[in-house]
């Protein structure tokens, strides 16, 4: 008899019940307010998906959270809860941002794009080593270490962006705009050099490059002996030990990929969309990227999906607030709030209900044989 759920019960049916409830949850809510739930579920999904250039504004968050989903993941493997991605996506976006403003009147796009991502990553990896040494060296939480680490990363930007970075005689806390080489391209542009019509939206290449994340992610937690280790850290640290495997490395080593992860977010904020360093570019996306990575089951594949429904949800929340009078941008934040709390929170509330009923139907059809 099987003792455990097979994979398309606990990253499909699960997750997608745990969302259920979450909107059914949010309908109630939408009902109380004096509104047609359907209807602001059809507007909704339309805000998303259905008017010219939404599907493009939903993919451009979807790349943030694929970024910050994925940091999540790595570090939830190795037995790592990493609520520092806010923090590391930050900064990572700090080193774009300053690879940028000093070499984009030096170098063509094809080399300084490459050269500032590759910055953000190191940026963000930076910043999440202090917290990985500490918890695998001095017994820090990585809880506490990371919580800290974003308030830092926080007041270090304000200090930058209004002391050091700011463009001369701009009051708001930006630099100057990038040369247009250090600017990543547009996928409207691109398709339309091809002769595909599309309406602009915020959609830029660093998407193909959350792809490639997803891809990295995929094969280096299934696909080698680092991800055999880091998963085995994740499951028994005694048990890692036993089999010759040292955990601070391991500790470091997966904390430090989450951080070069999360600091991608400021190739798609900093190269993709604002073309300038200023602050707040993060919008919460470090924070949501745990929900993500709860839903998707820490899994590649999973995190896309969970992405693109709040990327669904960020998008299509703005049209709620434009098409419903009773329906403010508060009581938006409020729906997204209960799909992170019932996908995020209680993901695995359901779990232990569909096990055991499993496990009820598995033993009667052994029975029946």
């Amino acid at each position: 008899m099987s003792r455990e759920l097979p994979a398309w019960i606990d990253i499909g049916v699960l997750p997608a019940l745990n969302i259920l409830m979450a909107f059914l949850v949010a309908g109630l809510i939408v009902l109380l307010v004096g509104e047609n739930p359907l209807e602001a579920l059809d507007v909704l999904v339309a805000g998303a998906f259905g008017y010219p250039g939404s599907l493009g504004y939903t993919l451009y968050y979807t790349t943030n959270l694929i970024f910050t989903g994925l940091a999540v993941a790595v570090a939830y493997h190795a037995g790592l809860f990493n609520i520092g991605g806010e923090g590391q996506a930050y900064i990572g976006g700090l080193g774009v941002g300053f690879v940028a403003l000093s070499l984009d009147t030096a170098l063509p796009g094809w080399l300084l794009i490459p050269i500032a991502g590759l910055a953000g990553g190191l940026f963000g990896a930076a910043w999440a080593f202090i917290p990985a040494w500490l918890q695998a060296h001095r017994g820090s939480h990585i809880v506490i270490t990371t919580i800290m680490f974003n308030f830092l990363a926080a007041a270090l930007m304000v200090h930058l962006m209004v002391n050091v970075v700011i463009e001369p005689g701009q009051m708001s806390p930006q630099s100057r705009e990038l040369a247009e080489s250090a600017w990543l391209p547009f996928v409207h542009d691109i398709l339309g050099g091809f002769g595909i019509e599309v309406t602009p939206s915020p959609l830029n290449l660093s998407i193909v490059w959350a792809g490639l994340a997803c891809v990295f992610v995929w094969l280096l937690i299934w696909r080698t002996r680092w991800g055999y280790a880091i998963r085995t850290v994740g499951k028994n640290e005694k048990a890692a030990v036993y089999a010759g495997i040292d955990p601070k490395r391991v500790i470091v080593v997966s904390m430090v990929i989450s951080g070069a992860l999360a600091g991608f977010v400021g190739l798609n904020e900093i190269l993709g969309v604002h073309h300038r360093l200023l602050l707040n570019f993060t919008a919460g996306y470090g924070f949501t990227g745990i929900a993500v990575a709860l839903m998707g089951r820490s899994h590649p594949v999973g995190i896309v999906l969970a992405s693109l429904l709040f990327g669904a949800l960020y998008q299509g929340g703005t049209e709620l607030d434009f098409e419903f009078q009773t329906i403010t941008r508060d009581l938006v934040v409020v729906i997204q709030g209960l799909v992170i709390l019932f996908s995020g929170a209680l993901a695995f509330m359901l779990h232990p209900t569909a096990l055991r009923l499993w496990r009820n139907w598995t033993a009667r059809r052994e029975v029946a044989r």
